[in-house]
C-alpha cells in the first residue's frame, strides 16, 4: 500500500490503516535465511507535520528461521512500534544533512510506501542467534567422538576441575583424614 502525500496533508488528522501484507517472496529475494513468514500486520497512522511526514505503527508478524546450532526452524512472534520520518525535497543543508545522516528518509515518486517499509524493518530485526526453545533450556548441544558443544560456564568449570587434578598437590588430597 501506497499513500500519496497529497491525500496525507488533506487529512489534518493524518490517515489510519490496519493492513495485512504477504511479504515472502519480497523477503526470500532479499535475505535467504528467512523460511517462512506469516501474519504479517501493520496497525498505524501516516500524518503531515511541519514539512515533514511521520509513519508510525505497530508491526506484527510470525518469522521461521533456522536455529543457528542445529539449523532445526525456529517460530519467531514479533511485535515492535515503528515510526519513520520521511522528507519531501531538500531546502536547506540542514535537511541534506539530516538525509545524509538517515535521520529522516526521501519520499520517492510523491509516495510512501508501506510495503517497503514493514519489509526493511523486518530485515533490520532478524535476531543472529536464534535457538529452538530446548537449545534456550541448555539441551541439544551438538556432540561427535571425543568432542561436544559446550556453554562458557561450563568450559570454565571443567578448565578449573583439570587443572585442580593436574595440581602437584591433589597427591596430597586426603593425606591428613586419618
Amino acid at each position: 500500500m501506497k499513500f500519496n502525500i497529497q491525500e496525507i496533508r488533506k487529512n489534518l488528522d493524518g490517515l489510519s490503516f490496519e493492513m495485512k501484507l504477504d511479504l515472502l517472496a519480497d523477503l526470500q529475494e532479499r535475505n535467504k535465511e528467512i523460511l517462512d513468514i506469516k501474519d504479517i500486520q501493520a496497525v498505524g497512522k501516516v500524518q503531515h507535520d511541519d514539512g515533514l511526514y511521520l509513519l508510525d505503527y505497530q508491526l506484527d508478524y510470525t518469522i521461521v528461521l533456522a536455529s543457528s546450532r542445529s539449523m532445526e526452524p525456529v517460530e519467531l512472534a514479533e511485535s515492535y512500534p515503528v515510526t519513520e520520518v520521511f522528507m519531501e525535497g531538500v531546502r536547506s543543508p540542514a535537511d541534506q544533512e539530516a538525509l545524509d545522516e538517515d535521520l529522516v528518509l526521501p519520499i520517492e515518486d510523491g509516495q510512501i510506501d508501506l510495503a517497503e517499509s514493514v519489509a526493511d524493518n523486518i530485515l533490520l530485526n532478524i535476531p543472529i542467534k536464534v535457538l529452538t526453545p530446548e537449545e534456550e533450556a541448555g539441551e541439544g548441544f551438538v556432540s561427535g567422538k571425543d568432542w561436544q558443544i559446550m556453554t562458557q560456564e561450563d568450559y570454565e568449570t571443567a578448565q578449573a576441575a583439570k587443572k585442580e587434578e593436574n595440581s602437584p598437590f591433589a597427591g596430597l588430597q586426603g593425606l591428613f583424614d586419618e
